[in-house]
């Protein structure tokens, strides 16, 4: 399984949400560059960074930090948060991101949402953000009437990169990722589903890998020194 470190910014600084609640932010660092590099030296080689300003906002709030990024590491970067037109998805591309993230514009703009997969064949993530089998929009801050399941098998046919499938509900709370779900989802669809929300533990990332999931976000459990990095790829690879 894939595990992809993940960097939350809000005022310029790495964060952690608890279940998608702005009033709700811890601060693990202040600066996101240097982060970003130190998961490369310990053997990332993606990394999955969300704008929450740009999420709540609807528009990019931390370009210049994410370009840093970008600019300053080999990694191959999916930026997520206030993606909700080609433009932005386009100015991310050209800067160097490997992949953006839509979700938002997935429900309210599907047409559009498409438009963008064809543009860049294989280089979108979904991200499906499920409250009670409902997809979350607008920063997790709307609740839509979706269907995470009927979402994810319309939009496994677009040539998209992968589907993030978000637990809100266990997202940030280290008690455990939605396994079940996940695996579920994924038997449902040809494109690798990315696991997020909730782990806190090796063993979450174990059960993750033994149900068959391909790939998991990590960042709480990261920052809050559960595991290093280091030591959940070498637990990966030993399961």
């Amino acid at each position: 399984m894939e595990l992809i470190p993940a960097i939350d910014l809000l005022d310029g600084k790495v964060v952690r949400l608890h279940q998608g609640k702005y009033d709700e932010v811890t601060v693990y660092h202040d600066d996101p560059v240097s982060m970003a590099k130190r998961f490369e030296e310990q053997g990332a080689k993606r990394l999955h960074v969300v704008d929450l300003e740009g999420a709540r906002r609807g528009a990019p709030a931390h370009v210049s930090v994410i370009q840093g990024i970008l600019r300053e590491t080999g990694l191959q970067v999916q930026v997520g948060g206030g993606v909700r037109n080609a433009e932005v998805a386009s100015q991310w591309i050209d800067a160097g991101a490997a992949r953006v993230v839509l979700g938002t514009i997935v429900v309210k703009q599907p047409d559009a949402a498409r438009a963008i997969c064809e543009r860049y064949p294989r280089a979108v993530v979904m991200a499906l953000d499920a409250r009670d089998g409902k997809v979350a929009v607008e920063g997790w801050q709307e609740q839509s009437e979706q269907d995470v399941t009927e979402l994810a098998k319309e939009v496994d046919g677009w040539n998209i990169g992968a589907i993030l499938f978000t637990n809100i509900h266990r997202d940030g709370t280290r008690e455990g990722p939605d396994v079940e779900a996940t695996a579920g989802l994924q038997a449902q669809v040809e494109t690798t589903v990315i696991a997020s929300g909730g782990i806190g533990s090796l063993d979450h990332l174990r059960a993750l890998a033994a149900a068959g999931v391909r790939a998991s976000v990590c960042g709480r459990a990261l920052y809050s020194g559960a595991f290093t990095l280091s030591e959940a790829f070498a637990a990966l690879e030993a399961s």
